[in-house]
């Protein structure tokens, strides 16, 4: 009995801990979505051939590349990060939830995106990873290296944000199910194009958790995105623009534009193809 009670307890106490990367997934990400639409992207852009392995740079949990295998049993998954904590949350939050066949088709590279030299049909960099290149060199050595790693017909993809709110502080709450998320922009310096972005969090009667996350980017702009990749040599760029809903908001459906909308605040996806 006292075992039964110390494992419940212990249970107990590893649920009510916080969970910063649990909290970000539901808050931020929604990577069995993301894949489709790659998936999506890259077959229309290749006369319907499917995009059989996927790298995905700055992977952090590299939860795209769990959702990645699960497509397809002749899929591959490629993540590529720095940083052990995430990797290690990956591996263990994940990579476990998957079967064995899946497990085999994810291989994890611990090094600079910079320097990764992994082939891949399809490249994507995700969550605004992209702005933390602070200068010019450095993005297009990026996109460099990106173009030699695509194989024909290859695309990489990237999101992106902007609007006239992004150029002044501000803080805005959304609320979820047990928790509030709240994405604070610290300042913004016109001259450098560079920000401070927060994450923080608040679960339902517990004091708000600041900075939990901490983003220190430049924000570029989708014509010096596009420019660069074209620059780099990736034959043709696309802008895939979010729709908005009756009450003005972002629904999460993109579409080919050239042109977008004047709003304070907007979300594309940019894609260059080898």
């Amino acid at each position: 009995m006292q075992a039964m009670m110390s494992s419940a307890t212990t249970a107990t106490s590893k649920r009510s801990e916080f969970d910063k990367y649990h909290h970000y997934r539901l808050a931020v990400q929604s990577p069995e979505i993301d894949v489709g639409f790659f998936r999506e992207r890259y077959r229309s852009l290749n006369t319907g051939t499917d995009p059989r392995i996927l790298r995905e740079d700055f992977c952090s949990t590299f939860a795209i590349c769990c959702e990645w295998v699960k497509l397809h049993d002749d899929f591959h998954a490629i993540g590529i990060d720095l940083a052990d904590e995430p990797i290690a949350y990956g591996k263990e939050n994940y990579l476990q939830a998957l079967s064995p066949l899946q497990r085999q088709r994810v291989r994890l590279i611990q090094s600079d995106v910079l320097h990764a030299d992994a082939q891949a049909d399809l490249i994507c960099t995700t969550n605004f990873s992209h702005f933390y290149f602070k200068e010019r060199q450095a993005l297009k050595t990026y996109f460099t290296n990106c173009l030699k790693s695509l194989t024909a017909g290859g695309i990489l993809i990237l999101d992106s944000f902007g609007g006239s709110q992004c150029y002044e502080a501000s803080e805005e709450e959304t609320e979820h199910d047990d928790f509030s998320y709240f994405w604070e922009q610290e300042s913004y310096d016109p001259v450098t194009a560079h920000a401070t972005f927060h994450i923080h969090f608040q679960r339902h009667g517990e004091k708000k958790r600041r900075r939990v996350f901490t983003y220190d980017w430049r924000l570029w702009s989708i014509p010096e995105v596009r420019e660069l990749l074209e620059e780099t040599g990736f034959r043709n760029t696309y802008v895939y623009w979010e729709g908005t809903d009756d009450e003005g908001e972002g629904n999460g459906e993109f579409s080919a534009v050239e042109h977008g909308e004047e709003c304070e605040s907007w979300i594309c996806y940019i894609i260059g193809q080898k």
